[in-house]
């Protein structure tokens, strides 16, 4: 291969240097990219400069009036204020809102470009200040107080435009994002102008409704079941945030002027408390709380229904009925109430979840049932760890998927099992399942096959490359293999031997020997032995796994490894999945690369195909630009490297030249990174306790599963 500046055409080191040199820092290039956001922003400030807005009451200026716009301003003749409005700030605490609110403008602009933005932004602020205006004129020809108070006043500001920005930028974001900061975002705007109902409150509502039927990205056709929970939960906060501040505080928006309803702080904390408890429960699925919710729903709705009633019968029975903001507002309450109410009814299937129902289809299967099955169909190799002890199984159609739940999230372990053409099918069923009990479904440590079936829309992490050896062939010649060639030939000569066996073959003093070992390397750690994807001495008892032992001349065991069996299709093993390695303190040296080194040579012997080394549980390393996961992983995994080793395993893998296959977690989104490395980490460490989290300086929600 020719050298670098070789090639007359090529790129030199010092051309390369100088491109380096001239990359624009990250933050330069973003701002390079916003040019008309940061424009209007600067016109904002100078004019608060020049104006003295920036220190004083700008609504308080001489200039107020001529520049203000609003319904007054458009009915003499000023035209020009729906613009120049835009550049004024009526108070100088009301900048901060303003500046931050361009944070949509700069999102819309990065990603669509600056006449996009600026086409948003001004159609936006003009229509929603036009558009507001019509609406007060006409609302103020009613007896309607709060329309005629709002049609007299003026405004300056930009957030017409800005709230505009903001909803086109909600609709750039990818699913399921998107629709949950479009819920957000509508609730926002609505709860404003009921609660205070000034000029600007109306104006953003007509802004982000324009977008809203224009960008048409918001779409409820075919959310998936957790939306729907999502949808009534963050429906179910919004319609309880409005109940506990009529209790707190007074309002007065369109409906009129409310008072706060007497009672204290006691009867504040019990409706946040059971609306918090209800709105959990939607969230996760619950069918208690979906009755819960209709109940009250219900409740006020029939508020509602007896408001009506008592003004038909003032007009009719000459009963006395005061109509004030707070039947107005209790009619809207209830109004908010009967839509929620129907949307539960329509969607009741997806709050079916039951903490404690095991996923999939019953009968739920057993062990010995999942052991036959991978005899029969294969398997990956962390296939064996499925039956392991704290392991589940939710059957599917044509398979299993093993699984563990903790805190929340079911973590499927590996690929799932059964036949080759029926896994994608189990996985898309699982993570139905999953979804439909109210939990988080994840896969960790898959491969490219579940990772191509997950539902649309799934991320994924590179967590671990599966380290594999192939072993037809398999020579330790030549200088990669001189490492394990050294160990070999040094404990031919001084006279350790190794023996392949398994667990109860082995008399009582051997098996005595090896809890030895492995209580002295457990005893050494802060933390009990993990789980999960390592076994402990009970799984290595396992009748199918096999133990190497490395044995001293005087008969002491130096170290062990246990191996999990690999089966291919009809009940064939066609390698070997390493599992524990313990050593003995002060025993052979180079202990492991022999017990390995002869595993494969007898592996080998022996026909198998493959001998896999696994992959370090979170220590691979994840790109600059991998997410918050990535960053989740590698803070987990700097905390247990002291007491664990995995980065330092995963190099002494290196020895063996094995081939890498990626292994994946699978998730949904980045919504359920928190509760999925909470989960990880007890899946790993279920017999942690709290104290012992905090000495090896981790941090768990602990939780019931």
């Amino acid at each position: 291969m020719a050298g670098a500046g070789d090639d007359a055409g090529g790129i030199t080191t010092k051309d390369a240097a100088s491109a380096s040199s001239h990359t624009p820092h990250p933050v330069i290039r973003v701002i390079g990219r916003i040019p008309a956001t940061l424009t209007l922003v600067a016109l904002i400030l100078a004019a608060g400069v020049i104006w003295q807005g920036l220190w004083r009451a700008f609504e308080d200026a001489d200039l107020y009036e001529t520049v203000a716009y609003g319904l007054p301003a458009l009915l003499e003749g000023r035209w020009w204020t729906p613009i120049t409005g835009t550049f004024f700030v009526n108070q100088p605490w009301v900048y901060v809102f303003t500046i931050a609110g361009f944070w949509g403008m700069a999102y819309l602009e990065y990603h669509r470009g600056t006449r996009v933005a600026l086409a948003y932004f001004w159609i936006g602020q003009l229509f929603a200040v036009c558009a507001t205006a019509l609406l007060l004129w006409f609302a103020a020809l009613l007896p309607w107080e709060w329309a005629q108070t709002e049609a007299a006043a003026l405004d300056v500001g930009a957030s017409g435009g800005t709230m505009a920005c903001i909803a086109a930028a909600v609709g750039l974001f990818p699913p399921p994002w998107r629709v949950r900061a479009w819920l957000v975002l509508l609730g926002f705007v609505f709860v404003a102008l009921l609660f205070w109902g000034a000029l600007p409150d109306l104006e953003h509502v007509v802004a982000v409704v324009l977008i809203l039927f224009v960008d048409r990205s918001l779409r409820l056709q075919r959310i998936t079941v957790r939306e729907q929970r999502l949808l009534a939960f963050v429906s179910i906060v919004v319609l309880g945030v409005i109940q506990i501040a009529l209790i707190i505080v007074p309002t007065n928006g369109p409906f009129g002027p409310t008072e706060p309803v007497s009672g204290g702080f006691f009867d504040v904390a019990v409706d946040t408390v059971i609306i918090a408890v209800i709105a959990n429960g939607l969230r996760l699925g619950r069918r208690w709380a979906w009755v819960l919710a209709v109940i009250l729903g219900v409740l006020n709705v029939l508020v509602g229904v007896l408001i009506l009633v008592a003004i038909t019968l003032s007009t009719e029975a000459q009963v006395e009925v005061v109509i004030d903001g707070e039947t107005e507002i209790g009619l809207v309450s209830a109004a908010l109430w009967l839509m929620l109410v129907v949307y539960l009814i329509w969607v009741r299937a997806a709050f079916r979840a039951k903490p404690r129902r095991g996923l999939g289809a019953t009968p739920v299967p057993t062990v010995a049932e999942v052991k036959e099955m991978i005899r029969v169909d294969g398997g990956g190799t962390l296939s064996w760890m499925a039956t392991w002890e704290g392991m589940a199984y939710a059957r599917t159609t044509g398979g299993v998927v093993p699984y563990q739940r903790h805190l929340g999230t079911a973590i499927a372990l590996g690929d799932p099992l059964g036949p080759e053409d029926s896994r994608p099918a189990s996985v898309r069923e699982f993570a139905d399942a999953a979804e439909r009990a109210g939990l988080i479904p994840c896969f960790f440590s898959a491969g490219e096959a579940t990772r191509a079936a997950v539902p649309e829309g799934w991320r994924s992490l590179v967590v671990a490359d599966d380290t594999i050896v192939d072993l037809p062939g398999l020579q330790f010649t030549g200088k990669a293999w001189g490492a394990v060639r050294s160990s070999l030939n040094r404990a031919e000569r001084e006279g350790m031997t190794f023996r392949m066996t398994r667990l109860g073959n082995e008399p009582w003093g051997v098996q005595a020997q090896l809890r030895a070992i492995s209580e002295a390397w457990v005893g050494d750690k802060g933390l009990p032995e993990m789980r999960f994807t390592l076994g402990t001495l009970i799984e290595a008892a396992d009748p199918e796994v096999r133990l190497a032992l490395a044995l001293s001349p005087a008969g002491d065991v130096d170290g062990f490894l246990s191996w999990l069996p690999v089966y291919g299709a009809g009940r064939e093993v066609r390698g070997w999945t390493l599992d524990l390695m313990r050593r003995r303190e002060g025993g052979f040296g180079p202990v492991m690369e022999f017990l390995i080194g002869s595993s494969a040579r007898h592996f080998a012997d022996e026909g198998a195909a493959v001998l896999s080394l696994s992959g370090a549980p979170l220590a691979h390393e994840n790109p600059a630009d991998a997410g918050v996961i990535a960053d989740l992983i590698d803070r987990l995994a700097q905390m247990l490297e002291p007491v664990y080793g995995f980065r330092s395993l995963h190099r002494f893998k290196q020895k063996f030249n094995p081939r890498y296959e990626t292994m994946y977690l699978l998730y949904r989104d980045e919504g359920d990174l928190s509760r999925i490395a909470a989960g990880l980490t007890r899946a790993f460490l279920p017999d942690a306790t709290l104290r012992q989290f905090a000495g090896a300086g981790l941090e768990l929600v602990r939780g019931k599963d």
